[in-house]
């Protein structure tokens, strides 16, 4: 009989488990993927331990009350959600045991339906996800935007200081609050004028919960392809739910530093104010 296997299969070494830290797990893994190893492994354990463990910390009531501030009470399960450690149903019957009655719970379940709906989605439609699900509400035309990410935003070197504090948390953490992710693909699409595919490929590149639904039908949203005006914000909304770690000065901040009437004006100029506000 034929020997099949080839000179390649052959000089595969077996894949190593064991390592003396994360360091050393990190580096093996980018020398792997021909990646330059990260200064500093991303704080997030994967495994089912730590996802067991995370999940066990979870309060829905106290989630459902302070989700949107970058300090609240946010579960960060969505990597152990992402890559199949937990289900949904998991997550969600174990929120319904915490809780006295389900309506406490109810907020944290919507959000887990709509990952749901999402996946679905994507499920009837892989390639949907990547094409305007409807024009742009701008006041431009998908053309308007450009196709490359600028390196400033790659970088984290905008010099808008809150959006450069929220991508080198994405950059050295693989990880960022949903609020924070809101602004950045706002930030990207609005200010910059980028499409939102070139963003949405950047954070799959970057985030360990990377979900190509949820991303790129929140990115949609965001540009509102996928919405029916688009979502930006301005430094008072940054100050009031970033936390006291985030440089939100006038000075260090000043394409955000306008009240939504003038930012509407100056990002969306083909537009009455009334169709974005």
């Amino acid at each position: 009989m034929q020997n099949d296997i080839s000179d390649e299969m052959l000089d595969l070494i077996p894949l190593e488990t064991r390592f003396d830290d994360r360091a050393a797990l990190a580096a093996h893994v980018a020398n792997l993927s021909n990646l330059t190893p990260p200064a500093e492994p991303s704080p997030i354990i994967g495994g089912r331990a730590a996802a067991v463990s995370m999940l066990a910390a979870i309060n829905p009531v106290q989630y459902s009350a302070t989700r949107n501030h970058l300090d609240g009470a946010v579960t960060r399960l969505s990597a152990y959600i992402r890559h199949g450690v937990l289900t949904l149903d998991e997550v969600r019957n174990h929120a319904l045991d915490t809780v006295t009655t389900p309506k406490q719970a109810e907020k944290f379940i919507q959000e887990l339906a709509w990952r749901d709906y999402w996946q679905r989605l994507y499920t009837a439609s892989p390639d949907a996800i990547w094409v305007d699900i409807e024009a742009y509400k701008t006041g431009f035309v998908a053309s308007d935007y450009a196709d490359d990410l600028p390196a400033d935003i790659a970088r984290g070197e905008t010099g808008v200081a809150c959006i450069d504090a929220f991508i080198n948390m994405l950059l050295e953490t693989g990880y960022l609050h949903n609020h924070a992710r809101m602004y950045v693909a706002a930030y990207v699409v609005h200010w910059r004028q980028i499409k939102w595919q070139t963003g949405a490929k950047w954070f799959l590149q970057n985030l360990i919960d990377g979900d190509p639904a949820s991303n790129n039908l929140s990115w949609q949203w965001i540009a509102s392809t996928f919405a029916n005006k688009p979502y930006f914000f301005n430094l008072e909304n940054v100050a009031r739910y970033a936390g006291p770690n985030i440089n939100v000065s006038v000075t260090d901040n000043l394409p955000l530093a306008h009240s939504y009437e003038r930012l509407a004006e100056l990002l969306f100029p083909n537009l009455p104010s009334a169709a974005v506000s």
